[in-house]
């Protein structure tokens, strides 16, 4: 029998709030089941939730992470949807990587800024 989770539940095992399951929902990437007025996640729900939450981690928007999530459903067109992740894999890499370079050459020049801060003068020489 499949495990099932409340709202609560979930929450807690994922270490996000509700509000965030129901967000989730909100912008249709999450379905969960109803008993009666309660929402109720299977597995499949635990699953996906864990790689949206890899996907913002990362930095993919919702709308990514949505098509990334459209790989893990079977059906047609999923070599398709696969190259498509690739390619945004590898843009988000060298997006990352631009981003270190820069943060790396903005490193340095403080640290050139603060050794001339802190480099002891010589004394000036006054005139009599």
């Amino acid at each position: 029998m499949e495990e099932l989770y409340s709202v609560g539940e979930l929450a807690r095992a994922l270490g996000v709030t509700p509000r965030t399951l129901r967000f989730y929902e909100d912008k249709g990437l999450l379905a969960p089941r109803r008993a009666g007025n309660a929402r109720v996640y299977c597995g499949r729900d635990r699953r996906r939730i864990t790689l949206i939450l890899r996907g913002k981690r990362l930095g993919f928007t919702l709308r990514e992470v949505r098509d990334w999530l459209e790989l893990y459903e079977p059906g047609p067109g999923r070599p398709a949807g696969t190259s498509r992740l690739k390619d945004r894999l590898r843009q988000r890499i060298a997006s990352l990587e631009q981003q270190r370079a820069d943060l790396d050459a903005t490193l340095a020049e403080l640290r050139q800024v603060l050794d001339q801060v802190e480099r002891p003068r010589a004394p000036v020489a006054r005139a009599i």
